[in-house]
């Protein structure tokens, strides 16, 4: 049985106004408002910014945690991550719209709350939303996107994904909770953003690609110019998207990049360097190593899932044998073990017992076996003859029954199994209405079936935000 997470309305309704859930109290005791809670649902209503999708954002980019008013690795402060680097002033840009001073950006989250309330405010009103249309969250997603301040279209919209995940999940935290909301958003220009590619020339199969800045990172012929033989890992500092966009910004006074990045809710893996190229992550080993970056910050341990440590495990497994490398520590290190580093990543909270055992004991990257097959999924009768994976997250199948003519899609997730999470399906046949199925499941999207005598179809789906279209195919 599919199971679908229960869109509601959005947040408790007070006297008409949206409000983010308070901490629970004691029975004993009055129930208020928790401090993160009351600052959202201030800077909210002051920039006329709907509630959950502000909380949403905040979350995606730090799980609301402002980490003291430590900068993240590409200069953001604060819950929302107001950033101050070469290339983006949303920081200032705060400071000019609420006349906060900058030290309260950075440190206090109230101020910092506020901060990024009023700069989304100003992307939807740099687009034209007027009073009817900020009601609506499916209409801010190019604010959204464009608070990314990403390098080009097709990460952000990569940014935008991620908060639309979230606010479908919703959020408990922090004393801040809002309940699911499934918004299927307006992508407007973004729509036709170009994806990232699913490379065939990505060292790692099923690696989605984008590439680093070329000032990033140093071509060069390994491992006949020199030996591969360690593999670093490191935690971003910040959100996947946000650290995509910085590996392809450039060129400035410190470069960096790694060869993957990967997503901390699904595993989904980004390569930006090829591995015979020399990224800049690790200092005198670059000319040796391999460098894997994980999505998230060092003194959270709530980044680190399981479904990141079985991407990644997976990830260092087929990089050790295609190179020869044994699979022990002393070969498979943190940033911080690198000798002459300056850097505490990847952590207290990172789990290398659990890490090194799924490396070990090739248990990693798959998060799980889905129960279902497309062949149940669509039906008696129906056969695969075409698939796509999805990166690591899953794969989208088209099926044909020769006795009854139906072409019929689903997709298969292969993470966050049994958890209710974006997933869609669809088919198109050639000169008539799409029809598509797409939520919040536990295991697969569809079938989505349609007839299609005598014509071309077009299918695909996406678990989270890596998705597939095909061309129109599969004809007669």
């Amino acid at each position: 049985m599919k199971l679908r997470t229960l869109a509601l309305a959005g947040l408790i309704a007070v006297s008409g106004q949206q409000v983010a859930y308070a901490a629970t109290a004691s029975p004993s005791s009055t129930s208020t408002a928790a401090p993160l809670a009351e600052a959202f649902t201030k800077a909210a209503a002051g920039s006329e910014v709907p509630l959950d999708l502000l909380v949403a954002l905040g979350y995606a980019e730090t799980r609301l945690d402002g980490h003291s008013g430590e900068p993240s690795a590409s200069g953001g402060y604060g819950v929302m991550h107001l950033v101050s680097n070469p290339r983006t002033k949303t920081l200032e840009e705060a400071a000019k719209l609420t006349s906060q001073p900058v030290a309260e950006l950075k440190s206090d989250d109230a101020a910092n709350v506020l901060g990024g309330a009023a700069v989304l405010r100003a992307r939807a009103d740099a687009l034209g939303l007027d009073a009817a249309a900020r009601k609506d969250p499916a209409k801010w997603y190019g604010a959204v996107a464009a608070y990314a301040n990403a390098a080009d279209e097709s990460t952000a919209k990569l940014y935008a994904d991620a908060v639309y995940e979230v606010l479908a999940a919703g959020v408990e935290t922090a004393g801040v909770r809002t309940a699911p909301r499934a918004v299927q958003p307006e992508l407007g220009t973004y729509a036709d953003a170009e994806p990232r590619t699913l490379a065939a020339a990505t060292d790692y199969p099923g690696a989605l690609w984008k590439a680093a800045h070329s000032s990033n990172y140093a071509v060069s012929n390994r491992p006949t110019s020199d030996k591969i033989d360690r593999i670093v890992i490191h935690v971003t500092q910040g959100s996947y998207a946000g650290s995509i966009s910085w590996f392809q910004t450039g060129p400035r006074p410190n470069p960096t990049s790694a060869h993957y990045v990967i997503r901390s809710s699904d595993g989904q893996i980004t390569q930006m360097v090829r591995e015979k190229n020399r990224a800049f992550h690790a200092g005198n080993w670059n000319r040796r190593s391999v460098g894997i970056e994980h999505e998230g910050y060092v003194d959270n341990a709530s980044w680190f899932t399981d479904q990141m440590y079985r991407a990644s495990a997976a990830l260092t497994r087929n990089i050790a044998d295609r190179y020869g490398i044994p699979k022990d520590r002393t070969h498979i290190v943190g940033h911080n073990g690198v000798p002459g580093a300056d850097h505490t990543d990847p952590g207290p909270h990172w789990n290398w017992t659990k890490y090194m055992s799924y490396v070990t004991g090739g248990s990693g990257g798959g998060g799980g076996t889905n129960p279902h097959t497309p062949e149940k999924v669509c039906g008696s009768g129906y056969k695969v003859v075409d698939s796509q994976a999805l990166g690591t997250a899953g794969t989208a199948y088209l099926l044909y029954n020769t006795a009854t003519g139906y072409n019929c899609v689903a997709t298969l997730k292969k993470i966050s199994l049994g958890k209710p999470s974006a997933v869609s399906a669809f088919l198109e046949p050639q000169g008539s209405s799409r029809k598509s199925d797409s939520g919040s499941f536990a295991y697969y999207a569809g079938p989505v079936t349609a007839k299609a005598p005598g014509k071309c179809v077009k299918w695909g789906g996406s678990v989270g935000s890596a998705t597939y279209t095909s061309p129109f195919e599969h004809c007669g």
